[in-house]
Parts: C-alpha cells; sequence; structure tokens
C-alpha cells in the first residue's frame, strides 16, 4: 500500500483519482474511488494519517441511514431538511445540502457493505440547536464502532495518536461510554466489569505497543478506513509527500508534481484530483486575513491543515466561498506546556463548562455568554464579547464540590492530584473569592456579584441573563443526576475555589473553495474546474459556519467524498483504461498488507 515517491517512474505513473490528504474526508474519497474499481493514490505531507479526524470524536452527521432506525424516532430527510434550512439560511446554497441529504444514507451503506468502517448510533446524540424545528435528540449522529489497532500490524504506527491529555493510563483511549463506566466502577457491577475489561486490555498493550490498541472515536474511524485501503491493490499512498505543481490544461486538471525527500515526480491524472487536505487554518497569511486576532496557538487541529494546495489552484480560478456565521468552527481550549516543551491545547467540549456549579467570567470578572452553548458558539461569543471588554483569556470557575464531581479541562475528576497543575499555573486555585480574583486580575466585586447571581439562579432553574439550560442539547450535557432544577446550574459556594484560562481555539475551517453538488471546484464565472474536486474543510462549509449538530464537518466530508469519488471514477472510465490496469484483479480485496523495510522505518 505504501510508496516510495523514488520508485515510481521517472515518466509518470498513470491513476485514475489522486486524492490529497489523509484526513477523514481523504480516506473515505480514497476508499470510494478503490470499491469503485479506480486505481488511487493518497497524498500525505505528513507522517501520519488520520489529521484532525483522529483527534476527534469522530461523530459523523448523516440524517436517515439504516442506523437511525435502532434508536427511538421517526426522522425524514424532508424533516432534515427543514432543520437546515432554518439554521443556516441563506448562507449557502440549499442545492448543497439537499445533495448531501439525498447521498448520506446511500454513502453510509456502500462504504460499511464493502470496507471495514463500521457506524453505530447512539441512543441520545442530539443536535445542538434542538431550540429549532425539526431538530432531534437521536438517529442523525453517527459514531465509529471501536477497533482493535493490531489489526493493522506495521500500519498502526502511522495512525496519528490522540492529544495525549484525552487519553488515560499513558495511551489507553476512552470515549463517552467508557467514561460512564470509569466514572460509576465502584457504585454498578455493569460498570466494573466494563472497566476491568479495558484496563486489563490496555495492560497487555502496554507490554508490546507505545500506546492502547483499543481505538475508539475518531481513532477507530481512521483506523478502519486505513485497514479497508490496506486491502485494496489498486490503493496507494504516499506519506511525507508535497504537491509541488498542479497541471491544467483545456480539457482539465492532468497531472500533479510531487515532492517526497528530495525527490520529484509528476504523476498523471485521468480521472481527478480531490483536494482534502484539511483547511486552510495554518497557512499563516490566509489565517491573519480570514481569523484575526486569533492566535495559532490557540488552535488544537492537527498540524497538516497549511493551505498550501489552494494556492496552486487559485490561477485556475478557485476561490473561497463568502458569507459564512464565521470562518472557522471554534472551541473554547486550555493550555499547558508539557515536560517536553510542546503544548497541549485541550478542547472543553461538554464536560466541564456545561456542568451545575461552574460559570465563565471575562476579565472585568462577569458573566458574558451562556457557559452551556455548543462549543462552536462558545468561541464565537468569547471573539464578540472581546470587542466590547476584554474576554479573551476568559476565565471559567468552579468551587471544591464541581472540581469533584467533573474535573476541569485537563484536571480529572474526583478532587485529587491538583499539584502538578498549580505548579505550573494551569489551574488557579485560592480560599475565597476574593483570593482568587487577585490571583486573576480581575475586580472582586463583580466576580462575586456574578457567582452571586449564579446561585440564585440555581435555586429557581432559570437565567435571565443568558438562558442557560433552556434547550434540550445544553440540558443534556448538563448533570442528569443534579438535584437542582435545572441540571446546568448549581450553586458555586463550597472552598477552595478554581480557575482555567480559555481561549477561542478554531478547531476547523469553515470557509473554503466554492463547489458544487458534484463537489467540482468552480471558478469565479461559476464552471467547474474539469478534474477539481474539494471535499472536508477544503470545501465551503455546506452549512456556511453553522455548528448545526454533533459531526457536521465529518459527515459532509463523508458524503461529499463519495459523490467526488463517483464522479472522478466515472470521469477516468470515459477517458479510458489503460497502462496494463485489470479492473478485475484491482477490485479484488486483498488482506496482504504490504509493508517494504523503507516503509516501516516511516
Amino acid at each position: 500500500m505504501l510508496l516510495d515517491l523514488g520508485k515510481l517512474s521517472p515518466e509518470g505513473e498513470v491513476f485514475d483519482v489522486v486524492v490529497v490528504g489523509a484526513g477523514g474526508a481523504g480516506m473515505s474519497a480514497a476508499l470510494y474511488a478503490a470499491i469503485d474499481g479506480a486505481r488511487v493514490l493518497l497524498v500525505e505531507h505528513s507522517e501520519y494519517v488520520g489529521g484532525t479526524t483522529a483527534y476527534s470524536g469522530g461523530t459523523t452527521w448523516v440524517p436517515g441511514t439504516h442506523h437511525a432506525a435502532s434508536v427511538p424516532g421517526n426522522d425524514t430527510l424532508d424533516t432534515a431538511e427543514g432543520f437546515l434550512n432554518r439554521a443556516v439560511g441563506e448562507r449557502t446554497p440549499a442545492a448543497l445540502r439537499r445533495a448531501f441529504l439525498d447521498n448520506g444514507a446511500e454513502a453510509i451503506a456502500r462504504i460499511e457493505a464493502n470496507s471495514d468502517v463500521k457506524y453505530r448510533a447512539c441512543p441520545t446524540h442530539p443536535d445542538y440547536l434542538t431550540e429549532l424545528e425539526g431538530s432531534t435528540m437521536r438517529g442523525r449522529a453517527l459514531e465509529p464502532v471501536p477497533f482493535d489497532g493490531r489489526l493493522l500490524g506495521p500500519l498502526f504506527s502511522l495512525v496519528r495518536p490522540p492529544i495525549p491529555e484525552f487519553t488515560v493510563l499513558k495511551g489507553m483511549m476512552v470515549d463517552r461510554v467508557d467514561i460512564f463506566h470509569l466514572l460509576r466502577a465502584t457504585q454498578s457491577f455493569a460498570s466494573f466489569r466494563h472497566c476491568a475489561k479495558i484496563l486489563l486490555c490496555h495492560v497487555s498493550d502496554r507490554l508490546r505497543y507505545p500506546r492502547g490498541t483499543r481505538l475508539v472515536m475518531g481513532n477507530a474511524l481512521i483506523g478502519r478506513l486505513l485497514l479497508s485501503l490496506s486491502q485494496r491493490k489498486n490503493a496507494s499512498m504516499l506519506l511525507n509527500t508535497s504537491v509541488e505543481a498542479i497541471s491544467h490544461d483545456e480539457a482539465g486538471v492532468t497531472a500533479l508534481t510531487l515532492v517526497q525527500n528530495g525527490t520529484r515526480r509528476t504523476v498523471r491524472v485521468k480521472g481527478g484530483v480531490i483536494f482534502a487536505s484539511g483547511g486552510f487554518n495554518r497557512h499563516p497569511a490566509l489565517r491573519k486575513a480570514l481569523l484575526p486576532g486569533a492566535d495559532e496557538a490557540w488552535c488544537p487541529g492537527a498540524p497538516g491543515h497549511t493551505g498550501k494546495v489552494h494556492e496552486l489552484v487559485r490561477p485556475l480560478g478557485a476561490h473561497y466561498g463568502e458569507g459564512a456565521l464565521s470562518n472557522a468552527f471554534w472551541a473554547p481550549v486550555s493550555r499547558r506546556q508539557r515536560k517536553d516543551g510542546s503544548w497541549a491545547v485541550f478542547p472543553h467540549f461538554v464536560f466541564d463548562r456545561a456542568k451545575p456549579g461552574m460559570i465563565t467570567v471575562n476579565q472585568a470578572g462577569h458573566r458574558f455568554l451562556n457557559e452551556s452553548t455548543s462549543y462552536h458558539l462558545f468561541g464565537v461569543a468569547m471573539q464578540e464579547a472581546h470587542k466590547a471588554s476584554p474576554s479573551i483569556p476568559a476565565y471559567l470557575i468552579a468551587d471544591a464540590e464541581a472540581m469533584r464531581k467533573y474535573g476541569m479541562g485537563m484536571v480529572r475528576p474526583g478532587g485529587r492530584g491538583f499539584a502538578p497543575f498549580l505548579a505550573d499555573g494551569y489551574l488557579t486555585r485560592a480560599d475565597t473569592l476574593d483570593e482568587l480574583a487577585v490571583k486573576l486580575g480581575i475586580d472582586a466585586a463583580a466576580l462575586k456579584d456574578s457567582v452571586a447571581r449564579n446561585n440564585a439562579y440555581a435555586k429557581t432553574g432559570v437565567d435571565p441573563d443568558f438562558g442557560r439550560g433552556s434547550t434540550a442539547y445544553q440540558r443534556h450535557n448538563g448533570d442528569a443526576s443534579w438535584n437542582g432544577p435545572n441540571p446546568n446550574l448549581g450553586p458555586i459556594e463550597r472552598a477552595l475555589f478554581y480557575a482555567v484560562r480559555l481561549y477561542p481555539g478554531d478547531i476547523g475551517a469553515a470557509t473554503g473553495l466554492v463547489t458544487d453538488t458534484d463537489a467540482r471546484v468552480l471558478n469565479t464565472r461559476g464552471a467547474p474546474i474539469a478534474g477539481l474536486y474539494a471535499v472536508g474543510n477544503d470545501m465551503h462549509s455546506i452549512l456556511g459556519g453553522v455548528y448545526a449538530a454533533p459531526g457536521i464537518t465529518l459527515g459532509p466530508g463523508l458524503v461529499f467524498g463519495y459523490i467526488a469519488a463517483r464522479h472522478a471514477v466515472q470521469r477516468a472510465a470515459a477517458a479510458g483504461r489503460g497502462d496494463g490496469y485489470l479492473q478485475s484483479e484491482a477490485c479484488r480485496p486483498s488482506r496482504h498488507i504490504g509493508v517494504t523495510s523503507h516503509d516501516a522505518k516511516v
């Protein structure tokens, strides 16, 4: 499966489809093309596959699949379309959203029937904007089934490891099911048995592997995609390889010039090139223009989304979409320097800020947002508030009881192990709110007033300032065991008091290359650039920067990967096959994972 660029023919080998970027969207597109019998080349410029998908929860939002029948509900595509139309409005063409919905079920069914990629629907996994008509609490968000990384053999080392701070016991991955059982291991025999099983597996793994081989969430999805691609003789991959140039004539894209470790080769393309490189976020100039004021040090994404390949197609007329709610998707993050000098950037998705006994205040000591809203809207609100009053960083505040129950960012629940976090300044602790305000450099009277108002709201269950806990999504992320009237509101009253600094971190690009319903990149005249496609975060978000539900980047990434691959394969077929390529042989799955001695060093 893995190639050495230097071993390719200098005259230019021919591929039906070339995919640039081995994240979730790119690997899916490559797999779809391989399933259809195309000779596929997947090009990745880093040493790992997985991109930011490998860091993510792996949730894939696709309405109307066969998995929806496994959970209660009566969702329809028309209901989902109405929800999206209300959420997105005129920010993007409705035809793109309809193409996504019309192809979603088929995309999921096809990849599951022809590969090791497997999904499941959670009993409850709500849309984020449950206040809108047409939203659901379950059935649209799919999660990858946990995966045994040992099946990859030597290729296991190519899967981008998760953020270390998202693992426990030095490399054991856990998902929401595991966390549920871990928190109840001493209260339930079923939870104890679940924890014992995964712990024993991890102990065994650590005797042979640098980290756990039980992959969950985004790592599970990437592992399954990699295994599936490795089983197909017609799929090849280059790592540590960049795209230097793209050739184009009146018929469309014809070739790519690739560079790997100083070796340069040109590969010819029959069907098309699919861009799935992750978006613009780490391109210095584009970041400055599109994300002003957002420090790259706050970005928790993988390092691959440099936007460099976008520069190659701008002369062809490719351009970015406009009118998005935001140019990126956001989450509040906290930062801590590791022992090796690198920085951990930890997204605060749902496990702390939405819980009772916590509030977020700005640098004046005032609450300024709904702590239980989606992570995207939280990040947007931070930036908007900062225009009027310094709110970056903001401060997540909790008392001793909340810290014991929920933890805070990188600090685990349980109320212990604070010393290293206090020593390096990640966590701030004080005996009183007055002392905490002094340590944070904020107004003590304002902080105490914010806490007093929160405590009063906790008694009534109503937050008249920001409506915290007013939607089904918000309440779902609260504490169902909390005995107060609102699962998101609880008093802050038990010393000691704690704080962590929060920053708005961009978790993915929303603004990208304008495409049509076949994922073909359009020029400034609105015409397709033949043979050029964009999916994932390279494609302008079909939701126009609105984060309506969990997995609204991975879902469209997979579905438009399917659409793009299908169109590119058809285009290759129209051009005719040659070069001794036999479709019948290419379509025959192989369990052999070919890794040369060169590959093993990658």
